[in-house]
């Protein structure tokens, strides 16, 4: 595969355009239901092109795990929720995941976890890709931690990883049961279920009902 740094600006325009097709038609269709040909024809490229990029198939989905790794960092490191470093950041966090199954029909899951389920037992590459997404999107919530226990509010006990690694854990074991039942309920009581337990670290009481701090 053509590394990015070597192509031109059209050709990387051209790589990109690629796998986001690919991304869009695995997750609607899974890795096994979107054939090379699939996006050749959905990109609106030539075969020798997807060849240019691409060694196979194999190659492509380790980029559209990287795409989607990108995907959702960007949306759960936006400037809308902040940087996830007060107790009313994280449940905003919570309130905005939920939110985002439900505009979706509770359909479709997690971008980077529906791969996961896909390819992590068949795809070595694939899964080295993931497990760097999953570690990129866990210091997210790390780095929020983190800055709460530097400034006192989590009490020194309060393992920054550990949360992290907890609150991720939830919110992939609630979308995958939100998306088999079609229902939010799931992972509404998962991450409020793990929420309350990072409260419970808090140095003075939490307001479960704003996420802020009483007193």
């Amino acid at each position: 595969m053509t590394g990015t740094a070597k192509l031109t600006r059209k050709g990387r325009a051209t790589k990109e355009r690629i796998v986001s097709t690919a991304a869009d038609l695995i997750y609607a269709h899974g890795v096994a239901g979107t054939s090379i040909e699939d996006v050749r024809a959905a990109a609106g490229v030539s075969g020798s092109q997807m060849t240019h990029y691409f060694q196979d198939k194999r190659s492509l989905v380790a980029d559209v795990v990287d795409h989607q790794a990108r995907v959702v960092i960007e949306f759960h490191g936006s400037p809308e929720l902040g940087a996830l470093d007060s107790f009313a950041a994280l449940r905003r966090w919570a309130s905005a995941a939920v939110q985002r199954l439900i505009d979706n029909d509770c359909q479709g899951g997690c971008p980077l976890g529906s791969l996961a389920g896909e390819v992590a037992e068949s795809d070595l590459l694939a899964r080295g890709r993931l497990a760097v997404g999953f570690e990129q999107w866990e210091q997210l919530l790390r780095e929020g931690l983190q800055a709460m226990r530097d400034r006192g509010e989590l009490r020194e006990e309060a393992d920054p990883r550990g949360l992290a690694m907890a609150l991720l854990a939830a919110l992939q074991g609630g979308t995958l049961l939100t998306q088999t039942r079609r229902n939010v309920a799931p992972l509404r009581a998962a991450l409020d279920a793990v929420l309350t337990y990072v409260e419970s670290f808090a140095t003075t009481p939490v307001d479960e009902a704003t996420g802020g701090r009483d007193g």
